[in-house]
């Protein structure tokens, strides 16, 4: 049975990576629980929010169910500078390794937004994604949803990417390259950070992510105007906006809100996309507009933009071989209408 005598032991083959010390050795152990096979742990390292934390992370975790744990939460903050400095200062290396470049200066980021959840911007996102990859564009996508993060469940992702000399290599889909915080969480656990480290692992995302030649970085925004999406909008000066609502008016205010934010930061808003515009019956045909109708267009009025496209409700056909719960393909109707969306955002984007 596991102990806190056996987890302290294992953390000692872990080492803070800008230090080149174990974990025990620098102090970093801030908190240790153990609770039938559970094991609930904080962490204090050199640097958060880094590709090396992610390494720290995924190692801390197999170490520790390789004991025998059940289970392992963890928690991690930054040593302070006096310790830093007693500890003998960070690795240069750190700070002089090779520098990682963003994608290419033909990149176009597109941002994906919505004043609210539950409106489906995440579906939108993959599937803008997937059918951009399909129409013949190299495409990325960062799921920037940190504490909410869905992009890997909803396109069937269960690998991790490969982290090498200092380099995230993101994991590939559907002809996608994707990168999520989800897929550094172990067993779906939550993200509990403070609003600055959400700040670097974003730029972590942007910077030190090997990502070759991009046409397109869709990124997938948590709802609303917090921290992330203005951190956003300060990094990606040059980012074009999509914005998702419903057909329902209420919905559509507060979309409006996040388009604000987006004009008064100076960037373009490409269009709208109104998700679950309506049910159509698959016995008669008939459209029933089951949140109302309107909400997208007199969002596109109060914006000054155009309506991609209007996606009824439904859901794809899922391939229990080949599964990806959210991803509808090219013959699909829904699919069909998604290609004649990401169509108008290449011909929007790329004249």
């Amino acid at each position: 049975m596991i102990t806190e005598a056996i987890v302290i032991e294992a953390l000692k083959r872990v080492k803070d990576r800008d230090l080149n010390k174990n974990i025990i050795d620098t102090g970093g152990l801030r908190e240790l629980k153990v609770k039938e096979g559970n094991v609930s742990l904080k962490i204090a390292l050199a640097q958060t929010g880094t590709p090396e934390q992610m390494e720290v992370q995924q190692e801390i975790v197999n170490v520790i169910k390789g004991e025998g744990a059940t289970s392992v939460g963890l928690r991690f903050e930054e040593l302070t500078n006096e310790e830093l400095q007693k500890l003998g200062g960070l690795n240069e290396l750190a700070f002089n390794g090779p520098q990682i470049l963003a994608p290419n200066s033909k990149t176009i980021f597109i941002a994906v937004m919505s004043g609210k959840g539950g409106v489906g911007k995440s579906t939108v996102s993959v599937n803008l994604a997937t059918t951009l990859a399909r129409l013949g564009k190299n495409v990325g996508i960062i799921d920037a949803d940190i504490y909410g993060f869905s992009v890997p469940d909803m396109m069937g992702i269960e690998e991790r990417p490969k982290v090498i000399a200092n380099r995230i290599y993101p994991v590939e889909r559907f002809g996608v390259k994707v990168i999520s915080m989800g897929i550094f969480v172990e067993d779906n656990g939550p993200v509990i950070w403070r609003g600055p480290m959400l700040g670097k692992i974003l730029n972590q995302f942007l910077t030190e992510v090997e990502w070759g030649e991009l046409d397109y970085l869709v990124l997938d925004l948590p709802p609303g105007t917090g921290d992330v999406a203005l951190d956003v909008h300060t990094m990606l000066p040059h980012s074009k906006e999509i914005l998702v609502t419903t057909p329902h008016a209420t919905t559509a205010f507060v979309a409006a809100r996040a388009g604000t934010m987006a004009i008064k930061t100076h960037h373009e808003i490409l269009g709208v996309v109104e998700n679950m515009a309506y049910f159509e019956s698959g016995v008669t045909g008939e459209k029933e507009y089951v949140f109302g109708k309107g909400g997208g267009k007199r969002l596109t009025e109060e914006l000054k933009t155009d309506l991609l496209g209007q996606i009824p409700l439904g859901h794809p056909e899922v391939n229990e071989e080949d599964f990806a719960r959210s991803i509808y393909s090219e013959d699909h109707p829904i699919g069909k209408i998604y290609e004649q969306i990401s169509k108008r955002v290449i011909e929007k984007t790329r004249g």
